[in-house]
């Protein structure tokens, strides 16, 4: 079964990056992903200012507006580094917000799929040919926390033995 998300309002809403899920990254608070995400786009560049402006935007809704201003320059790396920047946050919100990182793990392995009809990079657009970066970096996340919780499993039943 696929599993379909958009809207933070809607079913599996904790995996849009409007989602109200507060994340910390070196030290500094997001209000959402996308914050954190537009603010990236422009950390070197020459429309390095734009930052403070997305970090207090007050919804996700403006941080994106702010974020994808055509006029502003991006990062020169940026297409190489942004699914990694998504990837860290994306996993410091599910790793942070243990009630959604266990609506995350409740998916098993289904595909998931962000349903933006104008996204075909994030999402899977109008007609489901999108690339879906989004729902592949969520199951990459949960596939590395379901790793994490096994790890520990295994490091917590180690048997006791009298060489130890």
């Amino acid at each position: 079964m696929t599993i379909y998300f958009y809207k933070a309002c809607d079913a599996y809403g904790c995996f849009s990056n409007f989602s109200p899920h507060q994340i910390v990254i070196d030290g500094t608070s997001w209000q959402t992903v996308e914050h954190y995400y537009q603010a990236q786009k422009f950390i070197g560049s020459k429309d390095e200012g734009v930052i403070s402006a997305i970090y207090h935007a007050a919804t996700p809704e403006k941080a994106a507006e702010l974020g994808r201003c055509s006029t502003l320059q991006l990062r020169d790396d940026w297409d190489r580094t942004k699914i990694e920047v998504m990837r860290k946050a994306v996993f410091t919100k599910f790793v942070t917000h243990n009630e959604i990182q266990e609506v995350l793990l409740s998916t098993n392995n289904q595909l998931l799929v962000e349903n933006s009809p104008t996204d075909y990079f994030w999402g899977c657009g109008l007609d489901k040919t999108g690339k879906n970066n989004l729902g592949i970096v969520l199951m990459d996340v949960r596939n590395k926390i379901r790793n994490q919780h096994g790890e520990m499993l295994v490091s917590v039943n180690i048997p006791y033995s009298a060489s130890n």
